[in-house]
């Protein structure tokens, strides 16, 4: 959990933000997520690659002639609390909002946003959604306001079932997931795709539990053991993971794991007690261990500055995207900073083209299958200290991950 010290620390030393002589002419960020509470795990790993990022690019002159500066606030993983806090960023003078973890929150802020700028005229506001992938956020609840990196929970579902098909060793299912917006998204994406690749598999249980409130999963690994399952599949983060692989490590569960966030801070260790060497898969946009000499650099830096290993490929691929936009808008505007932004292709962070599809805002990229266990010659990075890395064990060009929207957006006139 983070803590008030920590935030503290970097607006004393300047680093969040910056210097008195540039304090007035910044191009200001709210970073707006979970610091305190049960989410503050992967809040603060937030928090720092976005200070990261934001050094990374004042080193090389921000954008515009200005430099960026993040100011950070605490949601607790909260929809009303991150309309208090949007209030707050905006009085604060923050016109660019990020925020990424929990869907409803992603909601809440869209929806908030839109109707702000709806009053507003001459003073938008535009939302740069990294993690939040509920798949209605860019479709029929989309808005010309809200862009977003992460792949969608269709799309990371579809990649996986596409990998699953092929396993023939897979006969029983276990479906377990967080109650809200998210979790139900997984749920029915992995019913309907699976029926359709693979309807000789049994969905032999599908659980939804209540949102980073659960402490002992034993009761449920139980009922996943009971089940005779050979293969969980599960949209789980932040503690609702971790926590959910320590009790199956307590309980000797040996069964095949296909997740969105396994990387999650916790995560690697709890997997690691697991036992289960390669049998825990990832949908994500990248891993440290991708041959790309240019990532793992930047891997290497990260983990040297802060001790955690860097689980946001997405928002390296956000914050060089914005100071792009913002460059080839020569203006911070928000309004021109998203037309900016649309159909932009950029090389993302693991290597490869990506683009920023202009009917929805959805970021499509390379997407990568990766497994965690024992690492190798060519794995240079382990996670958690455990010695166990990720591996991949396919990969996605973006064109291959493109699904349909059925976005209707409302455009500047």
């Amino acid at each position: 959990m983070i803590s008030r010290s920590f935030v503290a620390a970097f607006v004393a030393t300047g680093v969040l933000a910056g210097s008195s002589a540039v304090a007035q002419d910044t191009i200001k960020i709210a970073y707006i997520d979970p610091l305190s509470g049960p989410g503050a795990t992967v809040g603060e790993v937030g928090l720092k690659t976005f200070q990261f990022l934001a050094d990374e690019l004042n080193a090389k002159g921000g954008a515009a002639g200005k430099k960026f500066e993040i100011l950070p606030f605490d949601n607790k993983t909260n929809p009303q609390e991150s309309l208090v806090q949007v209030q707050k960023a905006v009085d604060q003078g923050a016109r660019i909002i990020t925020q990424g973890n929990g869907s409803s929150v992603a909601a809440a802020l869209s929806d908030w946003i839109a109707k702000y700028n709806e009053r507003n005229p001459g003073k938008e506001l535009i939302y740069l959604n990294y993690a939040a992938v509920d798949p209605v956020l860019t479709n029929d609840k989309c808005t010309f306001s809200h862009f977003r990196w992460d792949a969608n929970s269709d799309i990371k579902m579809e990649a996986l079932t596409n990998y699953m098909k092929g396993q023939k060793d897979i006969k029983k299912v276990y479906l377990i997931n967080q109650d809200y917006s998210f979790g139900q998204a997984v749920r029915k994406a992995a019913t309907e795709m699976l029926k359709a690749k693979r309807p000789d598999i049994q969905v032999v249980g599908d659980e939804l539990h209540p949102l980073l409130k659960v402490t002992d999963f034993a009761p449920y690994i139980a009922k996943i053991k009971a089940s005779g399952a050979d293969t969980v599949i599960t949209g789980n983060w932040s503690q609702d993971f971790a926590l959910l692989l320590k009790a199956a490590a307590d309980a000797g569960l040996q069964v095949n794991w296909y997740t969105y966030y396994a990387g999650g801070t916790g995560g690697p260790t709890s997997v690691k007690q697991t036992g289960l060497n390669h049998r825990v898969f990832a949908i994500q946009e990248g891993s440290a261990n991708v041959d790309h000499a240019a990532s793992q650099a930047t891997e290497k830096a990260f983990r040297e500055k802060f001790g955690v290993s860097n689980f946001y490929p997405r928002a390296f691929n956000q914050m060089r995207m914005l100071a792009t936009a913002i460059n080839k808008a020569n203006s911070t505007d928000p309004t021109k900073i998203g037309l900016a932004l649309e159909d932009m292709k950029f090389e993302v962070f693991n290597g490869g083209e990506g683009f920023m599809r202009k009917d929805d805002h959805q970021f499509f990229q390379p997407m990568y299958i990766v497994s965690l266990g024992d690492i190798g010659p060519k794995e240079p990075f382990d996670e958690e200290k455990t010695g166990w890395g990720w591996r991949t064990i396919a990969r996605l060009d973006a064109k291959d991950t493109v699904l349909p929207t059925s976005c209707k957006m409302n455009r500047p006139s």
